[in-house]
């Protein structure tokens, strides 16, 4: 398992990477923000990070995230949080709550949810809308054929922080097709951000214009494997 020593060494070596895709694309790296998806790791490797000098954060799951994030945010009121993962409509009060970011905006009556949640509460978390670039029936996301109207319904009707786009592309698949469709969907909607790449393909991304990248195991190691749970 990781350690709270190994955790400073690995995020110099992801921020190193980093800066070398951005300076390969002609980039400046500071335009890159390294998301450190802390899932399934104890809240002990997250404070090493942070004392490391990391800030931003990503979670996939909204109960996770409440079992270990308020303490740690409390602690450092810096701290930027995401959420990676599918966000059900009967988690969107405690999402708006606790995240800075929403990453997984992919339907209607979740976006319509989600204005309602910042309507009452006054929090307006930035919004990503998820592209499911590659049209897979078991992933989430917004067809790509659909998101420009999406996107109209999300800004017009419900006067949401749309910010960026992600997406995940097919394991199976050279990911710098869908990096490129994405930023091609951003730029005709002058979407600013895109968060685009993880621990395998990160340096592609960059190279097509992500502005966040999703790294978790080049900093936290590998997650455990699932138990498969008990029958009978």
């Amino acid at each position: 398992m990781t350690s709270e020593l190994d955790i400073d060494a690995n995020l110099a070596a992801v921020q190193a990477r980093i800066r070398d895709a951005a300076r390969a694309a002609g980039r400046n790296a500071a335009d890159v923000t390294l998301v450190a998806v802390a899932k399934t790791k104890p809240a002990e490797l997250a404070r090493a990070a942070i004392a490391a000098g990391h800030r931003v954060f990503g979670e996939n799951r909204v109960q996770e995230a409440e079992g270990k994030w308020p303490g740690i945010k409390a602690d450092h009121p810096g701290v930027i949080l995401h959420l990676l993962g599918p966000l059900q409509r009967n988690k969107v009060r405690r999402a708006v709550q606790l995240f800075d970011v929403i990453e997984t905006v992919d339907r209607d009556r979740l976006a319509r949810a989600l204005a309602e949640e910042m309507t009452r509460s006054g929090r307006r978390p930035d919004c990503y809308v998820q592209v499911n670039t590659g049209e897979e029936p078991q992933k989430a996301g917004v067809p790509p054929r659909e998101v420009d109207a999406f996107l109209r319904l999300c800004r017009r009707d419900y006067d949401l922080p749309v910010r960026g786009l992600m997406c995940i592309p097919p394991i199976d698949e050279e990911s710098a097709l869908h990096f490129a469709l994405l930023a091609e969907i951003a730029r005709r909607n002058q979407i600013p951000c895109l968060s685009m790449g993880m621990t395998a393909d990160f340096e592609t991304a960059i190279r097509f214009g992500a502005t966040h990248v999703r790294v978790g195991t080049a900093i936290f190691g590998e997650r455990p494997p699932l138990v498969p749970a008990a029958s009978g």
